[in-house]
């Protein structure tokens, strides 16, 4: 374990904020207005702030370091390690390759993108005048934590009209995006040393939200020659007592593939003969199909309403990805647990009325 050489303060409210410290023991001293020394290693950057104010070099920091300092707190240690959790989780793929890009784009490189799943089309103008009437007329405050009723009213008579699910708003989870209402969904459901099933190829951050889950991903393999949909047999072949959650995605991300609804229906029939069983049916792609393709909702089946979350929102098929504002459709003891989460972690801000 690397220790690092700061001096510490006894002023710590005199800190400054303008390089993104916000450890009140980051070596600055309030008496020389500088920075001394601070180092900090990792294998992932190295830090690195020298006295010169026109010399700063950012380098890796080693998330298990402890950090020594000097000065009145001579021998002081303070312990900046992080959770086990955190180590567990990777960082998103898909962000790092979109900030790889932005950064090409903006040394002046010509960039196709195709890794974040952002439509090609503005939000619809309707969208945006609403939105921009509604901040207008001062509708900028908090919502209720599930969303607004008109909203979830609203998507109950979607999933009807489209999906040919029945739910009451109070099966309705309105979130900051899909993403969100997928990671509260596993967080509500699973327990540690529960196992997650995701078919491959996946959605990169599946597996990670199963870890901070502190629930165990089991990837099952497809075949190119199946269009890389789940063999039901296979899927009843991997599954055990520690088996929790089914993530469904369909149409698929990343591959495209569209579950037939007959394919569907043997999947049911498994996930029928394991009572401990749920399925989350990511459908956030729905509107993003071609014919003769056709989307069928898993919760549509006989017998699976009960034992599904639906995960969806506007992002794909509106092109609202930076609005941020996803779904959740299920029980309401699932919902109801979700939004104890979310009335912890971040509650929602979009007004539709």
């Amino acid at each position: 374990m690397a220790n690092s050489t700061l001096p510490i303060s006894s002023r710590v409210s005199s800190r400054p904020t303008h390089l993104g410290f916000r450890d009140p023991c980051i070596g600055f001293h309030p008496e020389s207005q500088s920075f001394r020394s601070v180092s900090l290693s990792s294998q992932l950057h190295n830090l690195s702030l020298k006295s010169s104010e026109a010399t700063r070099q950012l380098q890796s920091y080693k998330i298990s370091a402890v950090v020594r300092g000097e000065s009145s707190f001579e021998g002081m240690e303070i312990d900046i390690s992080l959770s086990p959790r955190v180590n567990s989780v990777k960082p998103s793929k898909t962000v790092a390759i979109t900030d790889q890009a932005t950064a090409l784009v903006q040394a002046g490189v010509p960039v196709i993108r195709l890794a974040a799943g952002e439509p090609d089309f503005d939000t619809p103008a309707v969208i945006a005048e609403a939105g921009i009437n509604a901040i207008r007329e001062g509708y900028t405050r908090y919502t209720p934590n599930a969303g607004t009723l008109e909203l979830r009213s609203a998507i109950c008579h979607k999933l009807k009209e489209e999906n040919g699910i029945s739910y009451t708003p109070d099966q309705i989870l309105v979130s900051n995006g899909a993403k969100q209402s997928i990671l509260q969904a596993l967080l509500a459901v699973c327990s540690p040393g529960d196992e997650v099933l995701i078919p491959a190829p996946f959605w990169v951050s599946y597996p990670e939200m199963a870890r901070l889950a502190d629930a165990t991903p089991v990837i099952i393999p497809s075949l190119i020659s199946e269009n890389f949909l789940l063999d039901p047999k296979l899927l009843e072949s991997k599954l055990s007592e520690k088996s929790r959650l089914l993530i469904l995605c369909s149409p698929s991300n990343p591959t495209g593939s569209v579950y037939p609804r007959k394919l569907l229906e043997e999947i049911a029939e498994v996930v029928a003969r394991h009572p401990r069983l749920l399925v989350l049916s990511d459908e956030i792609y729905e509107h993003i199909i071609y014919a003769p393709a056709t989307h069928t909702s898993f919760a549509s089946l006989p017998g699976m309403c009960n034992r599904t979350l639906t995960v969806n929102g506007f992002s794909k098929a509106f092109a609202m990805t930076g609005w941020r504002l996803g779904y959740l459709a299920g029980p309401k003891h699932f919902v109801a647990a979700c939004g104890k989460i979310q009335s912890q972690t971040g509650e929602l801000g979009v007004r539709t009325a």
